[in-house]
């Protein structure tokens, strides 16, 4: 039996990159999946490729009306909601003293309110689920440790991580049927940063220093971490909620 058959999931940032990879790996499982993202050319694609068991809707994971309308079109399409990757994000290579104030609050509204408008409308449909449901937040490695750029990045990526173990919690003593974690990868080789593996750092590449930073040698792929996220989709992970899971060659070791 597929892995999440029977299950519907929503996937914010679905069009491209970690998001991408995962629609295709939880379609392939038996999900039913919205490809849930601003680009509209990319994410009807997607979900044309996908077949009948993919949608795409158009989200902005800052506007809460956005996520109520997908979250009700979804219910309506497919008959329910049982998972939610948050898999939106954005960041911005500056460090304290030059970041803007309007980079940071971009970064940080996409990257952390994006985050609380999911786990909030997923949490308000899929509490009288009889079914097991299951929210999985992409945070980062930059969640769990410092560096010394992109403090609007990392400072959202540990409101997620700590959203996450709230999110969890509130479930548990509820009693509602909800889990939640949030998975932190390394650097992953999307487009997402793309514009990083050309520049030079230190006589070397992007691609060549960031690669340094892995103790296994090398980026992580898309694919990897959909492996993660359909794990703590599935069923397989009933008893993991509120935890960090960490997909980062060895960065934070």
């Amino acid at each position: 039996m597929a892995r999440v058959e029977g299950k519907t999931v929503i996937v914010s940032g679905g069009a491209s990159g970690i998001g991408a990879a995962s629609c295709r790996l939880l379609v392939r499982e038996g999900a039913k999946v919205v490809v849930a993202d601003r680009d509209a050319a990319r994410g009807d694609a997607l979900a044309a490729e996908l077949g009948d068991r993919a949608a795409f809707m158009a989200l902005d994971v800052v506007d809460e009306a956005s996520w109520i309308k997908v979250v009700g079109d979804t219910v309506v399409r497919f008959g329910g909601l049982h998972g939610l990757v948050n898999g939106a994000g954005v960041g911005v290579a500056t460090d304290v003293e030059t970041s803007s104030l309007g980079d940071f609050r971009h970064v940080y509204r996409v990257n952390g309110l994006g985050v609380f408008l999911g786990c909030k409308h997923a949490v308000l449909a899929m509490k009288g689920n009889a079914a097991p449901g299951s929210i999985v937040n992409i945070s980062s490695v930059l969640g769990l440790r410092g560096m010394g750029r992109s403090p609007a990045y990392s400072a959202s990526k540990g409101a997620v991580r700590l959203l996450s173990k709230n999110v969890a919690l509130h479930c548990g003593q509820r009693g509602y049927p909800i889990r939640c974690n949030s998975v932190h990868p390394g650097w992953i080789d999307t487009p997402m940063i793309a514009p990083r593996l050309e520049m030079t750092v230190e006589n070397m590449t992007g691609r060549q220093w960031l690669e340094g930073l892995h103790p296994i040698g090398r980026l992580g792929t898309a694919e990897e971490i959909a492996n993660l996220i359909l794990f703590l989709i599935s069923d397989e992970s009933s008893f993991s909620t509120g935890a960090e899971f960490v997909a980062d060659g060895g960065v934070t070791a």
